[in-house]
């Protein structure tokens, strides 16, 4: 994991990188954010759909990505558009495993760790560091950005995996990352290897800057402050340009010798550091999400009865209150008809300000009901999304709209 002057394997660049700094670790955070934020305006409140919006990324991201590679030097504009594109594609790509191929996130989880695992392995074995002061090839630019993509979905899966499935909530799930940022800084101070400290600081910040900006856009009965996607990603937008404009100015993060040579790290014992770093964190993760699924499980409220009359005045007999293999959907039934209800008065104003109330008790309940059958739940969820997309499209079609809700309370039951 350090650096050694050896032969580039091909043409040698300006390092293409920032310095890290203050500044870079700022921004990282509000590209994150603003990734997060981002994606659910155009999936949710645009109604373009998760399909929709991630073809279009797709393409904007390979066309910013021929900018970034073409340039010879470090640019902080056209660097930090590229962090931020990379931000919303690594959220979709993970959202999209989610919603549309229904792997849960645990899966989500493990699949990109072992792709980030793997494209740091054979980097390291092509190039003999993982440092970013040495990003002065073509080569070692893919690896980079390769990598980059893979932080964001592995970041994306695990703030998710924390905050939804394990019901921690994002404020939980913040204080959480903020806590192993600082410990991993303190690590690094008393000797953790610098490249290492940063590849995990970098995957981190971005379950923490999803909770920052779930926290500001979610409404204030979810306990956030109810700013919106449309205000919290346009604040965190400013704020980027902003940095990067004074960047531009100052070259405050241009890493210093611009002969582009690789930087001896002053640490050594990379591996056997990471092979103990990465075993301490599987082990407490792994206890983590045992200990809280178990107790998820053991808090899950039993299903109420219902008490029907036996035939010729015999003793009462208890009767199931639901069918659904998640328990008692009732409360999402009533809001759903109630919805349904305001539609057809004529009432579409009302009926968006209700469905508002589905999305908020669907999510706070998905840490208790997810674990009781994850397929059935995959399917009431995919059937609440297409609803919100209905009921928040620019132009609502009001056909489309009863037929979501149709077909969602034929799956409440």
């Amino acid at each position: 994991m350090t650096s050694v002057r050896t032969p580039l394997p091909s043409r040698t660049l300006l390092n293409k990188v920032p310095e890290v700094t203050l500044y870079f670790w700022l921004i990282k955070v509000l590209c994150t954010t603003v990734g997060e934020t981002a994606a659910d305006f155009l999936n949710v409140d645009l109604g373009f759909g998760l399909t929709g919006v991630s073809v279009v990324t797709g393409v904007l991201l390979a066309v910013v990505l021929v900018f970034q590679f073409r340039a010879t030097r470090y640019v902080p504009g056209l660097y930090w558009l590229t962090v931020a594109i990379v931000s919303v594609f690594g959220t979709l790509v993970t959202d999209n495993l989610t919603d549309n191929a229904g792997l849960p996130l645990e899966a989500s989880t493990i699949v990109f760790g072992v792709l980030l695992a793997v494209t740091f392995a054979v980097w390291y074995a092509s190039e003999k560091t993982l440092s970013i002061h040495s990003i002065v090839t073509r080569r070692r630019e893919t690896f980079y950005w390769l990598a980059i993509l893979f932080t964001f979905a592995l970041g994306t899966a695990t703030g998710d995996l924390m905050a939804e499935v394990l019901g921690l909530g994002y404020l939980v799930t913040g204080a959480i990352v903020v806590a192993l940022v600082a410990v991993t800084a303190i690590a690094w101070r008393l000797g953790l290897h610098p490249v290492l400290a940063f590849w995990f600081i970098y995957v981190l910040t971005r379950p923490l800057g999803a909770s920052l900006g779930d926290y500001l856009s979610q409404p204030s009965s979810q306990g956030g402050l109810g700013l919106g996607a449309t205000v919290t990603s346009l604040i965190f937008v400013a704020a980027i340009i902003g940095t990067v404009v004074y960047l531009s100015a100052t070259k405050a993060d241009v890493i210093p010798g611009a002969a582009a040579v690789p930087i001896d790290e002053p640490v050594r014992g990379g591996m056997w550091q990471t092979v103990v770093f990465l075993a301490v964190i599987l082990a407490a993760g792994g206890v983590g999400y045992t200990l809280r699924t178990s107790a998820l499980q053991d808090d899950s409220p039993l299903a109420p009865v219902a008490v029907q009359p036996a035939p010729g005045g015999g003793p009462a007999q208890p009767v199931p209150a639901h069918t659904s293999p998640l328990g008692d959907l009732s409360t999402f039934r009533g809001i759903t008809q109630d919805t349904l209800d305001l539609l057809n008065s004529g009432n579409q104003a009302g009926a968006t300000s209700r469905v508002d109330d589905l999305e908020i008790q669907w999510d706070n309940a998905e840490a208790r009901l997810k674990p009781k059958n994850k397929t059935e739940w995959t399917n009431v969820d995919g059937k609440i999304d297409k609803v919100l997309r209905e009921l928040r499209a620019a132009n609502p079609d009001q056909a489309g709209e009863k037929d979501a809700l149709t077909a969602l309370l034929a799956t409440l039951g």
